[in-house]
């Protein structure tokens, strides 16, 4: 039985089967990037805790966005971005931005990524 033409020959080590390498060391590249490990995780971990809200606090910048027309993702980005709660003269810039974050992969996506929050009754 001949090989393919496209394969190298490798030696085998203990444990190999012979098979092609499962990915091209090459091409491996760490999800954090070239940076630094420690930042990577630094940043993961307060992304999630600003994200992270109360249900009372979500639920009000659930009600407010719609009633701007927009996306829960949207105002409270513009919340933690500028420090300051959207008003309707605000908007227009908002909703010019979408397809700039959409291209740079964003966040643009529903609501409450399609879920509505339930009010919590006493």
């Amino acid at each position: 039985m001949t090989r393919p033409p496209s394969r190298r020959a490798r030696n085998a080590r203990i444990g190999d089967n012979g098979g092609p390498p499962l990915e091209d060391r090459a091409q491996r590249q760490p999800e954090w990037g070239k940076g630094e490990i420690g930042r990577y995780f630094d940043w993961r971990f307060a992304s999630r805790k600003a994200w992270k809200k109360p249900p009372a606090i979500a639920l009000r910048r659930q009600e407010r966005a719609e009633e701007l027309g927009l996306t829960y993702e949207e105002y409270t980005l513009e919340v933690m971005e500028r420090g300051y709660f959207p008003q309707p003269e605000d908007v227009t810039a908002i909703v010019a931005k979408r397809e700039e974050r959409r291209k740079a992969g964003g966040i643009v996506g529903q609501s409450l990524k399609g879920m509505r929050l339930k009010r919590q009754r006493d």
